[in-house]
């Protein structure tokens, strides 16, 4: 517990002021941290070939791709490039040609392809967030750290239905249903103070954030069970990997992608 304190403190002493100044410096971090996040996802023991270092390379490069692309927007609308898609897949495809036996299958490729566009269209939605309000961005990354925060209380307190035992069995429906309440007021009156006035659908939007949220704590919950691990790697003590902490904000982003007119 005492390492997992002092490591919370660490990275909000560096986190907070990058995100605060926003800019190149938030760019930055934000591509330092999303190469961090790939070579968690390509150093999962799927199989007992490592992807070849040219793959791994290309795929970073491809990421970065994904991760700047288009951000001098300033607009949510714009997002992902089709162009920086049709690289990402094209070069990862084809670089399975050059390899034989089960150095780099094309079913890695796929497999590389889908989890670059994932992180690839998360991270690059947060760096638009960013860029065109840091109330915005903190309001979704409160509604990660509230529903996460309270559905880990509330399950300890009072959960008692198993949600989703084969894939993360300390989970329970009761506290995603405290955690997805609590987080839905306290985003709910940040958005109304900071933002601008509540209404019906924000409130909607704010739920469906947090359902989101978990569903994404899930899904990368089973990945990590389907690889016989506890963590993603140990980069940060306590808390895992960069995977880790930021699972559930990699759906919220997804999730603002599609709900981004009703905020």
């Amino acid at each position: 517990m005492k390492k997992r304190i002092i490591s919370a403190i660490i990275m909000l002493i560096i986190v907070i002021p990058i995100v605060w100044y926003g800019k190149s410096v938030f760019k930055i971090g934000v591509g330092v941290v999303s190469v961090l996040a790939l070579k968690e996802i390509l150093d999962l023991p799927k199989s007992h070939q490592k992807i070849p270092i040219l793959v791994s390379l290309v795929s970073m490069l491809c990421l970065l791709l994904l991760v700047f692309s288009d951000y001098t927007s300033y607009s949510i609308m714009y997002g992902i490039t089709y162009r920086g898609l049709a690289i990402t897949m094209l070069s990862l495809l084809s670089l399975s040609l050059i390899y034989q036996n089960k150095e780099y299958t094309i079913k890695d490729a796929i497999f590389l392809t889908g989890a670059v566009t994932l992180l690839g269209t998360a991270f690059n939605t947060m760096i638009l967030v960013r860029m065109f309000s840091l109330y915005k961005f903190i309001f979704l990354i409160l509604i990660f750290i509230l529903t996460d925060t309270f559905a880990l209380f509330g399950g300890k307190l009072f959960g008692h239905t198993k949600l989703i035992p084969h894939v993360s069995p300390n989970k329970t429906v009761e506290g995603s249903l405290i955690g997805t309440a609590i987080a839905t007021v306290g985003a709910s009156i940040f958005y109304h103070y900071l933002i601008k006035s509540i209404s019906i659908k924000v409130i909607i939007g704010i739920v469906l954030l947090s359902l989101l949220g978990q569903v994404g704590d899930l899904i990368f919950s089973k990945i990590k069970r389907e690889n016989d691990l506890k963590d993603f790697s140990n980069l940060i003590p306590g808390h895992g990997g960069i995977l880790d902490r930021l699972d559930s904000t990699i759906a919220i982003m997804l999730g603002f992608l599609l709900l981004y007119n009703i905020f």
